[in-house]
């Protein structure tokens, strides 16, 4: 029982609470209703100005690109269709010659003397299905490596599903005495092998 004049102690002190952590400066803190929500991303007001942004430099730079591709020339990269492969003498008779099968996708031939020893120019291109056939010079034939198709020196089909011979490219002598050749002009038929411009007679 407490007497009169006795000092009533104190009562503890309540432990100290930790000091929050301070947040990243890219958090923003907002006051709503006396409460606060943490925003970790960013406001309304910076998503708005970053998006009219976004599409102004977006515009900007379409015009940009607009005007630098009128000043640039239209270019083709692609190899040109009429070129030369040298003179008739570059050439040996009975012989497929390959040197232009991986840049210009054609075969020259120059016939024995005993056929006429002229030169033709074989498309490089399977009939079936548009492989490139190989030269397989032990058994005498172009060979092509997809289905199977099979043609003679001359380019006629004689095995496999190709349904026609390879094509011949128009060939022609230039003023310069080189053999001058047109990939995109070419002949299907037999019937036409026979023409100048397909057969160079040298």
């Amino acid at each position: 029982m407490t007497q009169p004049g006795d000092v009533t102690p104190a009562a503890p002190a309540a432990a100290a609470k930790p000091a929050p952590k301070p947040l990243p400066k890219s958090v923003h803190q907002e006051e709503v209703d006396g409460s606060k929500v943490w925003n970790l991303w960013f406001t309304r007001r910076e998503f708005l100005t970053l998006a009219a942004w976004g599409t102004f430099l977006a515009t900007v730079g379409g015009a940009l690109a607009s005007i630098l591709r009128y000043f640039i020339p239209n270019v083709s990269y692609d190899p040109p269709t009429v070129f030369k492969i040298g003179k008739p003498i570059d050439y040996a008779s009975g012989v497929v010659d390959e040197r232009w099968k991986k840049k210009h996708r054609i075969w020259v031939v120059r016939d024995a003397p005993a056929l006429g020893g002229g030169l033709y120019v074989i498309f490089g291109r399977c009939t079936h299905l548009g492989c490139t056939p190989n030269w397989l010079e032990g058994q005498n034939k172009f060979k092509c490596p997809c289905h199977g198709s099979g043609f003679r020196r001359t380019g006629m089909n004689f095995e496999g599903p190709a349904p026609r011979p390879l094509e011949r490219c128009k060939v022609a002598l230039a003023d310069d005495g080189q053999i001058q050749v047109d990939v995109n002009s070419r002949f299907r038929s037999p019937k036409d092998w026979k023409r100048p411009d397909t057969y160079l007679k040298v």
